[in-house]
């Protein structure tokens, strides 16, 4: 077998059920010997959230329909880019079991480290209000994983990304300004900014780096007088161990540029921005650059259980046993999560409110048949923006 460039299963290896833990391997060997096989149900919920989140946003769905497609199973998802809370499921399997078990790890894992990331650029998305916010985060993880993490912070909430490739699948231009190496190997700002301005397409927003070699009010001052009005903005990048008063830097540069008449050129920030940080940042800055925070953002932790056996409630201690309703209020937001009614009983469909329950969880596949088109991540991005303003931080 050819040796694999770079640690990463593939397409193939995933759909056939080889990247999953070993027990499941040996479950799946103990029923076929002994010829025991149920009809199952389970669902996906997580019992907590990361840190102070009360909600997140449910993202990987599309992985997941993908590797499902052609199983004899039927799946249920929330729709994808859905914000969900707690304890509610947000994705039932039922099928044979020896037809899922396999799969239990891959798919956990196709949604867990997407709605980290999905909802970790939602809530940037909140706290930077207008302000535009670019995808920066790409170098700090496995390569193979780029097009992953930028599809998922795109669709909660991010308004670019850096990679081409990311980029391409997306439907978009890449979106970037410049590096430090650029300007180290001129050996000087506005000679880089200069060679720039001359050989990239003009279609492309001039926004310069200016913390390299000098100080940033100084060097904003040379870029912007050498660039004129063709200078867009210019990014602080400034390595933290010289920040000191990141907020107070940001206003001194502010300061020069309206005093010199560049009151049109924005200022960009990028370099460890984390949630603290935005507040003290938003008066001054105009456009986010963010990294590592939403590229490593942390997983939501999903858990999948039985909950059904034979149409029968039947699950382990700490969970809620029998297939459920996720019921939202149109009008207020407010969520139940009910059993699914029998075919004699009629469930309530009215909030207290007034306004009408929605179930959040619809079929996606039956035997294997996807049901419905996925949605495009710019339409599953206009679906986050639409909820955000309902769900605070």
């Amino acid at each position: 077998m050819e040796k694999s460039l770079f640690h990463i299963a593939s397409e193939k290896e995933i759909k056939e059920g080889k990247v999953t833990d070993v027990y499941f391997l040996r479950t799946l060997e103990i029923l076929r010997a002994k010829k025991v096989d149920k009809w199952v149900k389970a669902e996906f919920i997580a019992k907590s959230l990361p840190g102070n989140w009360e909600w997140g946003v449910l993202a990987g769905i599309e992985e997941a329909v993908s590797l499902c497609k052609g199983m004899r199973i039927h799946l249920e998802t929330m729709r994808e880019g859905t914000f969900f809370r707690p304890y509610q499921p947000v994705m039932t399997i039922e099928g044979m079991y020896s037809q899922f078990v396999l799969y239990e790890t891959a798919l956990l894992g196709l949604i867990c480290q997407a709605s980290g990331i999905a909802t970790q650029a939602a809530r940037f998305r909140k706290l930077v209000n207008h302000r535009p916010i670019i995808s920066f985060g790409a170098r700090r993880m496995h390569p193979g994983l780029a097009p992953m993490i930028e599809r998922n912070a795109f669709m909660g909430g991010c308004d670019g990304v850096a990679v081409v490739r990311s980029a391409e699948l997306l439907g978009l231009e890449p979106s970037g300004t410049m590096p430090h190496s650029l300007i180290l190997i001129f050996g000087d700002t506005v000679k880089a900014v200069e060679a720039f301005h001359e050989v990239i397409d003009k279609k492309i927003k001039r926004v310069a780096l200016i913390d390299t070699l000098a100080d940033e009010k100084f060097e904003t001052i040379r870029v912007a007088e050498a660039l004129g009005k063709d200078l867009f903005g210019v990014r602080l990048d400034t390595p933290g161990s010289r920040r000191g008063d990141f907020p107070r830097i940001l206003e001194e540069v502010r300061w020069e540029l309206d005093l010199r008449g560049f009151k049109d050129i924005k200022l960009f920030v990028s370099g460890g921005i984390d949630e603290a940080s935005i507040s003290d940042l938003n008066p001054y800055v105009d456009a986010y650059g963010i990294g590592t925070a939403i590229s490593n953002a942390p997983v939501v932790d999903f858990s999948m259980d039985i909950i059904e056996i034979e149409g029968t409630p039947f699950c382990k201690r700490g969970k809620m046993g029998g297939g459920k309703q996720v019921l939202r209020c149109r009008k207020c937001h407010r969520d139940e999560i009910r059993p699914i009614p029998k075919k004699t009983q009629k469930g309530k469909k009215s909030c207290s409110c007034g306004g009408v329950f929605e179930n959040l969880l619809e079929s996606m596949i039956q035997d294997g048949e996807v049901l419905k088109s996925l949605p495009h991540p710019k339409e599953i991005r206009k679906y986050v923006l639409k909820q955000l303003p309902s769900f605070p931080i």
